[in-house]
């Protein structure tokens, strides 16, 4: 699947952030549970809009960022997907993140998401590879990523934090 934004999924539209998400982006950032693994931990209003505003400059800088994920059936704010620039190790890296509202675990959005994000990445963008940075004691986001098809980490330090540092190249990913 060949993806441009907004990209449309099965259950997914993948679009880039407005202002107008931070009501529902600014809700699902202050959950603890869904903060747990998050450096920045939970977020409150102003730390929602400076997120926000990185994400928008992000679009411009870069071409891409974290993108905003809808539900296709109600058009609520699911949560996040996308990719920017990472310095890991002290190299500049592009990272995957994603992150879902709770009320939206456990139905399989977040493999849906990622694949989508990967199909930009891979295919519109051209990118030669992409990291996802997983926390050891993180199975369900560690999961995410091998159905995605990330294999073989690498066990570092990253911000004071033990990581599991997966790599996808675009010669190895498969849609």
């Amino acid at each position: 699947m060949k993806c441009t934004l907004p990209c449309i999924t099965p259950r997914l539209v993948v679009r880039e952030f407005t202002q107008g998400d931070h009501p529902q982006l600014a809700a699902m950032l202050a959950d603890p549970e869904v903060m747990k693994h998050s450096l920045r931990g939970v977020c409150d209003a102003a730390m929602t809009q400076t997120f926000l505003d990185w994400c928008l400059r992000c679009y411009t800088t870069y071409g891409f960022g974290p993108w905003a994920l809808e539900a296709r059936s109600s058009g609520e704010l699911v949560g996040f997907c996308g990719i920017s620039p990472e310095l890991v190790a002290e190299q500049l890296e592009t990272n995957l993140g994603y992150r879902l509202a709770r009320g939206f675990w456990g139905q399989g959005l977040a493999t849906e998401a990622v694949q989508a994000v990967l199909s930009l990445a891979f295919e519109s963008l051209q990118l030669d590879s992409v990291v996802v940075i997983i926390e050891p004691d993180h199975p369900v986001s560690r999961r995410v990523a091998e159905k995605a098809g990330f294999l073989d980490p690498q066990r570092m330090v990253f911000h004071q934090r033990q990581i599991d540092l997966y790599r996808m190249k675009r010669q190895d990913a498969e849609f």
